[in-house]
C-alpha cells in the first residue's frame, strides 16, 4: 500500500476541523475572561471609595452624587480591524475610567473646603475675646475685658478689640451688705423723677441726679437700668459714660475704666466719648498704670484737637498734669 492510500486516523476523524478551532478559540479566551474579572472587582472597589467619599462630600443630600461622564455607550468603536465594537472589558474599562475621575474630583473639592474651614477656623479664634481680670469687678467689668482700637488695647492690657460691652446689671432695688439709713432712704427718696414725656431721657437725668447727688450706688444701678432698655436712645453716649464717672467717683477704677472705654470704642463721635477718652487716663492713673494712662492722653490729643484746646480744656490740663508722661 502506498503512502497516499493510508486512512485518517481515528483521532483526526473524531474531531472535524471546525470543532479544532473552536477549542483553540476558548483557550485563548481565557486570559481575556480572566482579565475582566480582576478588572471588575477593581472597578467595584473603587465604586465603594467613590461611594463613601460623596457621603463625606454630601453629608445630607440624597442623589447629590456625579453622574458619569463616560459610559459605555459613549466608548467609541475599537479601529481594529475584524475587532468586535464593543466587548465586556472594554464596558468594564469605560466605566472604571469615568468613576477613577469623579474620585479625583471630588478628592480635589474635599481638600479645597478643608482648606476653607482651616481658615475660617483660625480666624473666629482670632476674634475670641481673651479673659482678663479688674479690680475685684465682676467678669463682664474688668478693666482689661475693654475693646478699643490699635493704640488704645495698650491702655488696659492689650485686651481683645471684639470684647463685648459691660453686660448691665438687671433693674432690681439696689442691695447692700447693710440696711441703708433712714438719712440715705431719706436723700434717695429727696431726688425726683423727672417727667419731660421722653422716658428715656427721664430715666438718664433721674441717674443724672443721683450722682450729682453723690449717690453713687444708686446712680450705677440707675444707669445701668437705661443703657440695658434704652440702647439706642439719643443720650446713650451721656449714659455710658455717666456710668463710668459714678464707679470711678465710687473709688472703682476698673469698672469705670471699662465703661469709659466702651463709650470711646462704641462711637468715636459720640457726644461723650472724647470725655470718656480723657477720664480713661483718670482711672489709669488711679490704679497707677500710669504708661497707660499717657496712651490714653496722647489719643485724646491725636483724636479729639479741638476739645483739647475747647470744651475739655480745663478737664485735659488738670488731668496731664496730674500724670507724669515722658
Amino acid at each position: 500500500m502506498t503512502p497516499t492510500s493510508r486512512k485518517p486516523s481515528s483521532r483526526f476523524r473524531r474531531y472535524p476541523r471546525g470543532m479544532a478551532l473552536a477549542m483553540a478559540l476558548l483557550a485563548a479566551a481565557g486570559p481575556v475572561a480572566a482579565s475582566a474579572q480582576d478588572t471588575g472587582g477593581r472597578l467595584d472597589a473603587i465604586e465603594a471609595q467613590l461611594r463613601a467619599l460623596q457621603r463625606k462630600v454630601f453629608p445630607n443630600g440624597a442623589g447629590k452624587t456625579f453622574a458619569p461622564e463616560i459610559t459605555p455607550g459613549a466608548v467609541p468603536a475599537p479601529t481594529a480591524q475584524g475587532a468586535p465594537s464593543t466587548s465586556a472589558v472594554t464596558d468594564l474599562l469605560a466605566r472604571m475610567d469615568a468613576v477613577e475621575a469623579q474620585l479625583a474630583r471630588l478628592t480635589s473639592q474635599v481638600e479645597v473646603n478643608s482648606n476653607r474651614l482651616s481658615k475660617l477656623e483660625a480666624k473666629v479664634g482670632a476674634m475670641q475675646p481673651a479673659p482678663a481680670a479688674g479690680d475685684g469687678a465682676t467678669p463682664g467689668e474688668a478693666v482689661n475685658g475693654a475693646a478699643i482700637g490699635s493704640n488704645t488695647a495698650a491702655m488696659t492690657g492689650g485686651a481683645s478689640q471684639h470684647a463685648a460691652a459691660p453686660a448691665p446689671a438687671a433693674p432690681t432695688a439696689v442691695k447692700s451688705a447693710a440696711k441703708p439709713s433712714a438719712d440715705r432712704i431719706a436723700a434717695v427718696k429727696a431726688v425726683v423723677m423727672p417727667d419731660t414725656g421722653d422716658k428715656g431721657e427721664d430715666e438718664y437725668l433721674y441717674g443724672y441726679r443721683l450722682w450729682d447727688a453723690k449717690l453713687y450706688p444708686e446712680a450705677e444701678q440707675q444707669l445701668q437700668k437705661v443703657v440695658g432698655q434704652y440702647p439706642k436712645h439719643k443720650r446713650i453716649s451721656y449714659v455710658r459714660n455717666l456710668l463710668g464717672r459714678a464707679y470711678l467717683d465710687d473709688d472703682k477704677p476698673g469698672t469705670a475704666a471699662q465703661w469709659f472705654v466702651q463709650n470711646y470704642q462704641a462711637d468715636k463721635a459720640g457726644d461723650r466719648a472724647p470725655d470718656s477718652l480723657l477720664y480713661l487716663a483718670v482711672a489709669m492713673r488711679d490704679l497707677k498704670e500710669t504708661k497707660r494712662a499717657c496712651l490714653a492722653l496722647e489719643e485724646f490729643q491725636r483724636t479729639y484737637p479741638g476739645e483739647k484746646i475747647g470744651r475739655l480744656k480745663t478737664q485735659y490740663d488738670r488731668i496731664s498734669s496730674s500724670v507724669k508722661c515722658n
